[in-house]
């Protein structure tokens, strides 16, 4: 057995498990007994449904935008469907969001939901308002596949996927929050509180690429929520795999999770590094579709003392990503309780980021947010945990 499959095989089995079997954590099925939420379906969904109901296709447009593009939850509220129709849709449907178990504020503005989902399990979602956006973090799963050894999120071990309704609506949620449903004394919204989003909370949101595609087609139809591609990122840590059909299929911008610019490091770090080591990663990058200078690759990298923040990293990292248009952010760790690394200082940050900065790569430092509430990059965990029975499948 050689190096590489020594190290890979003393990855989690799950994941090792997670590509290959994603249906042990799919999303619960809806209850047949009782009405299906309209979140999460999408215009083909809805063409279907009324279809069922005898009812002419163009109803599924009025629906859709009732329901992403006003906001309404409640079917009387429907003015332009007929009363008969309404009562019919309310014995079928409802139109839910997910229930907020906690609610945080932070000094800074930021702010963390903890939502439980209609089987009890809990995600977080948090929203970033900054002067010239607002950007709401979104997560994809409960729990995490990748044990990432800085991220807190990784050491909750993968409970199950989110499903379209349970993505979507944590975005619905947040635009709750901000009042940001057109009415009629404000029938465009043109400044937006929730400009952009960004699918960097809880999981690996290739690993659950089906439905947080769905959900994403959903958002970015300009008859509902209809935020642009361009607004939306996707954040992996490097399913390698799947990168291609992000770009293809949804065209967001894409960030990596990098973090490591050495593959014994990287496999310690951000263990799927030893399923897809950084020059395969890197590959799908340079051929990511759409990307050039106008739409670059954002890669994360966190700062870690004395672990990858010296000089020579900093050098080595300008010679992995050259002739990539990307951009890399750097990220001062967030410390959780019990975490193995310290924050780099603000001084040998800077240094770092100098250099990649002299390479002609734009090199922000992510000023943390919402650390009084762990809601920073890599802080977002909920108490969810497997079944014991459905961990040993």
């Amino acid at each position: 057995m050689g190096q590489r499959d020594v190290a890979f095989a003393v990855c989690p089995a799950y994941l090792i498990a997670m590509p290959i079997n994603p249906e042990a954590f799919s999303a619960p099925a809806a209850d047949p007994s009782g009405p299906v939420n309209l979140i999460g379906m999408d215009r083909a969904d809805m063409e279907a449904a009324f279809a069922e109901m005898g009812e002419p296709r163009f109803r599924a447009d009025q629906l859709f935008q009732w329901v992403y593009g006003r906001g309404v939850t409640d079917f009387d509220a429907m003015t332009n469907i007929s009363k008969t129709l309404r009562a019919k849709l309310a014995e079928r449907f409802v139109v839910a969001r997910p229930r907020i178990a906690r609610d945080l504020g932070s000094v800074d503005g930021t702010h963390k939901w903890l939502l439980r989902l209609a089987d009890g399990n809990e995600v977080e979602c948090v929203h970033i308002p900054e002067e010239d956006r607002g950007t709401l973090c979104v997560s994809s799963q409960v729990g995490c596949t990748l044990n990432c050894r800085f991220c807190h999120t990784g050491t909750q071990r993968l409970v199950r996927n989110l499903g379209p309704t349970e993505i979507v609506g944590q975005i619905m949620l947040a635009r709750d929050h901000l009042s940001e449903w057109p009415t009629a004394e404000r029938p465009t919204i043109y400044e937006r509180a929730l400009s952009n989003i960004v699918m960097m909370g809880m999981g690996e949101p290739l690993y659950n690429f089906d439905n947080v595609s769905k959900a994403l087609r959903i958002v970015m139809d300009d008859a509902g929520i209809a935020i642009s591609r361009r607004r939306i990122t996707l954040s992996t840590a490097g399913v390698v795999p799947l990168i291609r059909r992000c770009g293809e299929e949804l065209g967001v911008s894409l960030a990596v999770s990098l973090h490591a610019v050495r593959d014994d490091l990287r496999d310690e770090i951000v263990p799927i590094n030893r399923k897809y080591p950084i020059a395969e990663l890197l590959d799908a990058c340079r051929e990511y579709p759409g990307v050039k200078n106008s739409r670059r690759i954002t890669f994360e990298y966190v700062m870690l003392k004395d672990v990858n923040d010296t000089d020579a990293d900093a050098r080595e990292l300008v010679r992995l990503i050259a002739g990539i248009p990307a951009k890399v952010n750097l990220i001062p760790f967030n410390p959780w309780p019990g975490a193995p690394y310290d924050r780099s200082t603000p001084q040998r940050i800077e240094a770092f980021a100098e250099i990649v900065r002299a390479a002609g790569y734009p090199s922000p430092v992510r000023t943390p947010r919402g650390e009084d509430i762990m809601a920073a990059c890599g802080q977002l965990k909920s108490e969810s945990e497997r079944p014991r029975r459905a961990a040993a499948e």
